[in-house]
C-alpha cells in the first residue's frame, strides 16, 4: 500500500484555522506513512512539509462565489489528471472519494444559526439573505453530489453524523464513519499550580489593570469565538449580570466587539467583561481559567472545547455542541438561550473540581491518527477492488 498517490483539496494550505491545521497535519502525517501527497488549494500560507507538494489553483479577484466556481473548476480539472488512488476533500469540491465532514449540513446549520439571531425583522432578513444566497444554493448543490449512496463520509462527532443521515438520507449509514478530534496534547495539557497561577496572573494584569486587588479575588470564566452571534457571547455577558460582582468574562477572539460591549455597559458590568481580540496563547488562556463557557446555537465539534478539557479547565457547552458528548450532563446546555439557566449551570460547575484532562471513552475513534488509519483501510478496499477487476 506505500507509494500510493493521495489527493487532499481545500481551498487554504496554511496553519492558521480549525480545517487548515487539520488538513496540514494530515498531509504530513500521510506522507509520513509513506504515501505521495498533494495538497490542491487556491492559496499556499505555509511551506509544505517533507514529502507533501502543495498545487495551487490561484485565486482571482472578484466576488466569493466566482472564487468558489473558480477553485472548483480548476481542482477537479487537478484533480483528474492527477491519477490519483483516493481523494480527500476537507472542504467543497466537486469530486472525492471520501469527505470529511467537519461541520453540519447547511439547512441544519441555518436551521440552529438562525436561532442566534433576535426575532422579528431582523430575523426576517437574515433569514431571506441566507436562503437567496448564490454562495449557500452553490453549497446545497455540492452537498446533494457529495452525499448519495455510494459516498464515504468521517464525521466529526456523533451529532454531525446523526444530522448528515438525516438530511440526506441516500446515504449508507454504513459508510459513514466518525472520528472526533483530539486536542494536541503538546501545546494542551494539565497545568502544574504554578504554571497555572503565573498564566493567572499575566492575564489579569494585561487584560484586567483596571480591576483592584489580587487575581485570585476573582473568578476568571473565558470564552472563545470568531463568530459572537452563533457562540452565544451575548447570552454570556447576560448571565454574567446574575453572577457574583467578583466573576471576570473574558473573551479571545478576533472580531470587532463593539456590539456587545454596549449590553454590557447597559447592564452595569462593562468593568466585568473583557475583549480580548485575536489571542495566540490559547494555552495559557485556559490555564488561567476557572471555567470555559461555550453556549453555543450549533457547533459540529468544538475544538476550544475539547482544548480546555485537555487543559484541567472545567468546560460548559450546549447541546447543540458535537463536543458536548465528552462532558458530564450538567455541564451541557439544552436551550443556549436560556440565560438564567446558563447562570445556574455556571455556579454549579464551579463548585466541581477541574476536570483530569481530556479522556475519551474506550472505544471512541478520536485524532488524526484514528482519521489516518480509516483513509487506509479504504485505500486497501479500493486496491482490491482494482486487483478483482483486472481479474
Amino acid at each position: 500500500m506505500k507509494n500510493t498517490r493521495i489527493a487532499v483539496l481545500l481551498p487554504r494550505f496554511s496553519r492558521y484555522g480549525g480545517v487548515e491545521q487539520f488538513g496540514y497535519r494530515l498531509a504530513e502525517g500521510l506522507a509520513g506513512r509513506g504515501h505521495s501527497v498533494d495538497f490542491i488549494c487556491s492559496r499556499q500560507e505555509a511551506p509544505a512539509p517533507p514529502g507533501v507538494r502543495v498545487l495551487s489553483t490561484g485565486r482571482p479577484p472578484g466576488f466569493r462565489l466566482f472564487k468558489m466556481l473558480y477553485f472548483l473548476l480548476r481542482a477537479e480539472q487537478m484533480r483528474a489528471q492527477g491519477s490519483y488512488d483516493l481523494t480527500v476533500g476537507l472542504g467543497k469540491s466537486l469530486r472525492q472519494d471520501l469527505v470529511r465532514m467537519g461541520g453540519g449540513p447547511l439547512r441544519i446549520f441555518r436551521k440552529h444559526a438562525e436561532r442566534a439571531v433576535p426575532s422579528g425583522y431582523r430575523r426576517a432578513v437574515k433569514v431571506l439573505r441566507r436562503r437567496l444566497s448564490p454562495s449557500n444554493l452553490l453549497i446545497l448543490f455540492l452537498e446533494r453530489r457529495a452525499f448519495g449512496p455510494e459516498s464515504r463520509v468521517i464525521a466529526v462527532s456523533d451529532l454531525t453524523r446523526e444530522q448528515l443521515l438525516a438530511a440526506y438520507p441516500a446515504l449508507d449509514p454504513g459508510k459513514v464513519a466518525v472520528v472526533y478530534n483530539r486536542p494536541d496534547a503538546a501545546r494542551f495539557r494539565l497545568p502544574s499550580p504554578e504554571e497555572r497561577g503565573a498564566a493567572r496572573h499575566a492575564l489579569f494584569r494585561r487584560y484586567a489593570p483596571h480591576l483592584a486587588g489580587d487575581p485570585g479575588d476573582y473568578i476568571l470564566i473565558g470564552t472563545a469565538s470568531t463568530n459572537f452571534r452563533l457562540k452565544g457571547v451575548d447570552r454570556l455577558i447576560r448571565a454574567t449580570a446574575l453572577l457574583p460582582d467578583n466573576v471576570l468574562l473574558l473573551t479571545a477572539g478576533g472580531r470587532k466587539a463593539d456590539a456587545y460591549l454596549h449590553p454590557a455597559r447597559s447592564l452595569g458590568i462593562e468593568q466585568r467583561v473583557v475583549f480580548m481580540g485575536k489571542t495566540e496563547d490559547m494555552p495559557a488562556f485556559y490555564r488561567a481559567l476557572d471555567l470555559f463557557a461555550l453556549p453555543t446555537f450549533y457547533d459540529a465539534c468544538s475544538n476550544a472545547v475539547l482544548e480546555a478539557l485537555a487543559s484541567g479547565c472545567r468546560t460548559l457547552s450546549s447541546s447543540a455542541d458535537g463536543a458536548s458528548f465528552f462532558l458530564d450532563r450538567e455541564a451541557v446546555l439544552e436551550d443556549p438561550a436560556d440565560v438564567e439557566e446558563l447562570a445556574r449551570r455556571i455556579m454549579l460547575l464551579l463548585e466541581k473540581p477541574p476536570p483530569a484532562g481530556f479522556n475519551p471513552p474506550p472505544g471512541v475513534a478520536c485524532g488524526l491518527e484514528a482519521f489516518m488509519d480509516q483513509v487506509e483501510v479504504l485505500l486497501e478496499e479500493r486496491n482490491g477492488m482494482r486487483i478483482c477487476a483486472n481479474g
